[in-house]
């Protein structure tokens, strides 16, 4: 399976990047997640509670960055154990844009899924995927995006929203893997 997109994220380069690299956030942002700790430099261990369709299980995972280039790209490994559920590895490469004060976050995931979940319909998996990354990319961009000035509040509202930017750099990458894992598995 692969799954790419890109978000433009309403906060500077720096703040995303650090918002993807702090366990706390992301954690905050995963949904599922009951924990996300950091067991290296660039890796973490997560738990997280996944339910796509007939199928729910608690993930066991590991996550593990390379080709570290702060703060405008890495590549995130993954795997994750759910029992009889299944399982899912994969990759997602991560680049991040200074876009005129906000940042524009492009990903590329790809990942592989067994077990029950890759019974699961496609259909299903992707519905679900797409879900845990808006409801991932939506919590990320309130955490890390600066709130609007009150001036700024009442435009925002009278205007529409040029783009839908939501992202933090771990976060995206913890929530690629679980919307790979899940896409994968449902496929």
């Amino acid at each position: 399976m692969e799954l790419k997109g890109e978000r433009l994220i309403p906060a500077p380069i720096e703040e995303v990047w650090a918002g993807l690299n702090d366990p706390e956030i992301l954690k905050a942002c995963i949904a599922g997640c009951e924990s996300l700790e950091r067991n290296g430099d660039d890796a973490f261990a997560a738990l997280v509670a996944v339910r796509v369709g007939p199928v729910s299980a608690k993930f066991k995972g590991n996550l593990k960055m390379s080709d570290v280039k702060p703060p405008t790209s890495y590549t995130l490994h993954f795997d994750g154990q759910g029992g009889v559920a299944g399982f899912g590895k994969g990759s997602a490469d991560v680049q991040l844009t200074p876009e005129a004060g906000a940042t524009r976050l492009g990903y590329l995931a790809r990942a592989q899924v067994g077990g029950k979940m890759a019974q699961v319909g496609s259909r299903l998996i992707d519905a679900a995927a797409a879900k845990i990354t808006e409801d991932f990319f939506a919590a990320f961009e309130a955490q890390v995006a600066p709130p609007p000035a009150e001036g700024a509040a009442a435009e925002a509202e009278a205007a529409p929203a040029a783009g839908n930017g939501k992202l933090m750099l771990w976060v995206v990458a913890a929530a690629l893997l679980l919307a790979a894992a899940v896409w994968w598995l449902k496929r």
